[in-house]
């Protein structure tokens, strides 16, 4: 059974949120960021100094950063300085991604909001999902973003040993900080990770189903 959902302070799981240019949209709750990904990166490219990006249409690419030949950039777009997007990436409905981060080959990442340092290192899918500073991601390992696999599709999140519905039925995950994801790992819809959690390589974690399993 669902409760009544708590607010959820994004700048517990990620330090540089209340810093950061979203922080203007910190009353939001992550999966409505997240659903908003496409107005919200069209606001920060409009409040961007003029000649600080390289700028055409909607996306904004910062001269330190590098973009390989065959990556695909859709618009809404913000890629910060020193970051990295190999052949093969696709970005697509409006990202933000801070500096330094990496998004290697055959990476998918939509409508996300990625912190500095963060890695996506090969053959990721992230969808409608925030990423904090320093997180990894293994080759192969997901961020499933819709429950597909049943007539109710409405994300739920697990809030200490509390159930709890978000009324969306898109959100991928919020990962804290430094976070490190293993190889071919499955993380499902509506996934929280405090700061520092290390999840193995070849696991599927779905809360959802441990708030089940706890609730008897």
């Amino acid at each position: 059974m669902t409760q009544m959902l708590p607010a959820i302070s994004i700048a517990s799981y990620v330090s540089a949120f209340a810093a950061s240019p979203l922080a203007a949209f910190g009353a939001l709750a992550p999966w409505a960021l997240a659903a908003r990904a496409e107005s919200i990166v069209r606001e920060l490219l409009a409040a961007l100094p003029a000649g600080e990006f390289m700028r055409s249409e909607e996306i904004a690419i910062h001269p330190t950063a590098t973009v390989e030949p065959g990556a695909i950039l859709k618009g809404p777009l913000i890629l910060g300085p020193g970051c990295f997007v190999a052949a093969g990436a696709y970005l697509r409905g409006g990202n933000w991604v801070a500096a330094n981060c990496a998004l290697g080959p055959g990476v998918e990442l939509k409508s996300s909001f990625v912190f500095s340092g963060a890695t996506l290192a090969h053959f990721n899918f992230v969808g409608d999902s925030l990423l904090g500073e320093g997180v990894n991601l293994e080759a192969g390992s997901i961020l499933c973003n819709c429950r597909n696999e049943r007539p109710n599709k409405e994300i739920n999140v697990r809030l200490g040993v509390e159930f709890h519905g978000t009324d969306t039925e898109k959100f991928g995950a919020l990962i804290g900080d430094r976070c490190r994801i293993g190889a071919n790992t499955v993380l499902a819809p509506g996934t929280l990770l405090p700061p520092n959690t290390i999840v193995g390589r070849m696991e599927l974690l779905d809360q959802e189903l441990l708030a089940g399993r706890e609730g008897g």
